[in-house]
């Protein structure tokens, strides 16, 4: 959404309660059937409460906490804090302090207020800082009620803190689908502003079929937050233990697999590095995400195992997850065949098709100054990057994108699944995408992608950026462009999306006639290609697609 409308934007007052609502209602529609009893009753003990209670009580539970001064809270749109705040202790939504530890005084109070607060025990103490106060305070090994009276010294209300935290985190899981996101990011400001396609929300598709699945995602998130303890705890020695607990989970639920297998993979690198070589393999054969089976060939490499590390490598080049166990393999592979006394094959030299450009240093970007000097030998240039040909992909597999998948969409304001960008994507949608292949293949390209344009403009979707595309660039670049192709294209981007989608070249210049046009990445003096632009460029040359790589020397020099 551009500035000028986030600016003209004005939120309700209560917007963060009409939000949270929307959260509540998704949740209860899509998952009632899995939660617990305490779990509904605190829903339903939430939806008792008068309408300024409820706002006190989303304030409380969206902002760092947990504990809180009364006196501190200040919120214009609620009428009298203390009469909503009486009614959620009443309800049991909110408790109060009867114990504190110092880390909680240290986010309650000043400095100065502490040291008024404990002046008679830090009696003839010099302190320097807040840190080191509240260190002194620890030291004093109060309990817990102690401190909280002394909080009460210092505050003339209550201190209070949300209750059911746990629930709270329970349903923007449920919501948003993983536990990064929450009530802070959920303003949705924009809604009535940005268009969001209507793909449909069924029970069955969820992402938790069962509670089952959901306890399981739990357990494997536990095990997640033990091991970044581990990290943040300076423990390492206790990774091995954890790890042995992570092999031996059975996980049965997809909605588990990628929690899982991202663990497994962190865990294992870990372990990796402490010469855990044997726990480290383990862990790399129960992940099916990359770079397990890259780590587990290097522990083969580098334990001299080169028979085993070949045919790992051998497996990878067969079927690979991606473009980067591809490259990975394909460099290890050499260097194992020479352990083992073979020839590996030589590798090519890249030659790419290249110009010179002698332009004039100036202020616009090296692309648009290229851009312009080339508009005589070209019907039209466009700065497109890697715009134009996700946009393009997005537009021919709009249908396969939004289409019903289990456990992809969450909610309704989602600009793509969950999966868009991994190789399981084309997995869940072969029989679709296959189809829309098929259909793609003779298509005219400009009638096609320009009706796409038209009936999906401007629904939210991650392929296609409409502020940078407009009907008559896809058209243009449609009627230029075989579709041959841009199959080609979209058969690499489906390979793997998440890498693929980066790296395409900087121009694209279009002729007269069908099939006149070229695709041209523009380096300045001293830049270099990058990895992901050398795959495009050998991709393009094997599939006869016309792409050069224009070499620019500044005039001024």
């Amino acid at each position: 959404m551009a500035q000028a409308d986030r600016d003209a934007v004005e939120l309700s007052p209560h917007y963060y309660r009409d939000n949270f609502l929307r959260l509540f209602d998704t949740v209860q529609r899509r998952y009632g059937d899995i939660l617990t009893a305490r779990e509904q009753a605190v829903l339903d003990c939430f939806q008792e409460q008068s309408f300024d209670a409820q706002c006190l009580y989303i304030r409380l539970v969206s902002r760092t906490g947990p504990w809180f001064r009364e006196s501190r809270l200040h919120y214009p749109e609620i009428g009298a804090v203390t009469n909503a705040l009486d009614a959620l202790l009443g309800a049991g939504l909110v408790e109060e302090a009867a114990a504190l530890d110092s880390a909680a005084l240290g986010q309650l109070f000043t400095r100065a207020e502490l040291e008024r607060a404990f002046s008679a025990q830090l009696a003839g103490r010099r302190v320097t800082s807040k840190a080191r106060l509240l260190q002194e305070i620890a030291d004093l090994q109060c309990t817990a009620t102690e401190l909280a009276r002394h909080a009460s010294s210092l505050e003339p209300a209550r201190i209070v803190a949300p209750a059911h935290g746990d629930v709270i985190a329970l349903l923007q899981l449920l919501f948003f689908g993983n536990r990064r996101q929450g009530l802070t990011e959920f303003v949705l400001e924009d809604l009535g502003i940005t268009a969001y396609y209507p793909y449909p929300l069924q029970r069955e598709q969820r992402l938790f079929g069962s509670r089952q699945a959901l306890e399981e995602y739990l357990a494997c998130a536990e095990l997640a937050d033990t091991y970044y303890q581990h990290l943040e705890q300076g423990t390492p020695a206790d990774l091995a233990a954890l790890a042995r607990e992570v092999a031996a989970l059975e996980v049965r639920h997809a909605s588990s697999d990628s929690r899982y297998h991202r663990l497994c993979n962190r865990l294992a690198r870990d372990l990796e590095r402490q010469g855990e070589f044997e726990l480290a393999a383990a862990l790399y054969a129960r992940s099916e995400r990359h770079p397990a089976r890259e780590r587990h060939t290097r522990i083969l490499e580098k334990r001299g195992q080169w028979r085993a590390a070949r045919e790992q490598c051998e497996a990878i080049l067969a079927q690979p997850w991606c473009e980067a166990e591809q490259e990975a393999a394909r460099r290890i592979l050499p260097r194992v065949q020479r352990k083992l006394g073979e020839q590996p094959a030589p590798r090519s030299r890249d030659r790419f098709d290249e110009m010179r450009l002698r332009l004039p240093a100036g202020p616009q970007p090296v692309e648009l100054l290229a851009a312009q000097s080339l508009q005589g030998e070209w019907r039209q240039v466009h700065y497109v990057e890697n715009r134009l040909m996700n946009s393009l992909f997005g537009l021919a597999f709009w249908e396969e994108i939004f289409m019903p998948v289990p456990g992809v969409f969450h909610h309704a304001y989602q600009g793509g699944p969950t999966d868009l960008y991994e190789r399981e994507f084309r997995q869940r949608r072969a029989a679709a995408i296959g189809r829309r292949l098929q259909r793609l293949h003779g298509a005219d390209a400009a009638a096609l992608l320009t009706a796409a344009y038209d009936r999906y403009h401007p629904c939210l979707c991650h392929w296609v950026d409409w502020r940078y595309i407009s009907r008559d660039l896809v058209a243009a670049a449609a009627r230029s462009i075989p579709m041959p192709h841009l199959l080609a294209v979209f058969e690499r981007l489906l390979f793997d999306p998440r890498e693929n989608r980066r790296g395409f070249p900087d121009l694209l210049a279009l002729g007269d006639a069908p099939g006149q046009y070229c695709l041209i990445e523009v380096k300045s003096p001293g830049d270099t290609l990058q990895d992901n632009q050398k795959r495009w460029l050998r991709y393009f040359a094997d599939q006869g697609i016309p792409a050069r790589v224009a070499r620019v020397d500044w005039a001024d020099d």
